[in-house]
């Protein structure tokens, strides 16, 4: 599987951890998702149905050398907020074709499947999915 190296690095920091550290580190990763830049506004990003919580994304690949990615999450969905920013550390910055070339189930990697509902997961994987199809209109990429 490739995928960009900052997501490689926190697949790899996921897979050298117990079931209970990954927990943790999820939710560190909850406490580290930035706050939307002013010019964005929840209403005006694209919903994320698949997520339980209210979850919204904003794709700006005007830059296909370094998409950038925003995301609101409420602070009261941290594993919802976790995933976010998991994608954020992971692909802000990182180019179009990188990002639409990430396979959908790279979340399989994160070893979080016996900690958190298939449901849950099913709401990262529909935000991957949001993004690689983005960039893909944004940037004219094909999407994998």
């Amino acid at each position: 599987m490739t995928l960009p190296a900052a997501l490689a690095e926190i697949v790899d920091d996921f897979g050298a951890l117990v079931e209970s550290d990954r927990v943790t580190l999820l939710l560190e990763f909850a406490n580290e998702l930035p706050a939307l830049p002013e010019h964005l506004q929840t209403e005006a990003m694209e919903p994320v149905p698949e997520c339980q919580s209210p979850v919204y994304l904003s794709v700006d690949a005007s830059d296909a050398t370094a998409v950038r990615l925003y995301f609101s999450a409420p602070r009261e969905a941290p594993t919802t907020r976790g995933f976010a920013s998991i994608l954020h550390q992971g692909l802000d910055g990182a180019t179009a074709s990188d990002i639409v070339a990430v396979p959908g189930d790279f979340y399989t990697d994160l070893h979080l499947d016996t900690v958190v509902s298939p449901l849950r997961l099913r709401g990262m994987a529909g935000m991957l999915a949001r993004i690689k199809s983005q960039v893909a209109a944004q940037t004219a990429t094909d999407p994998a």
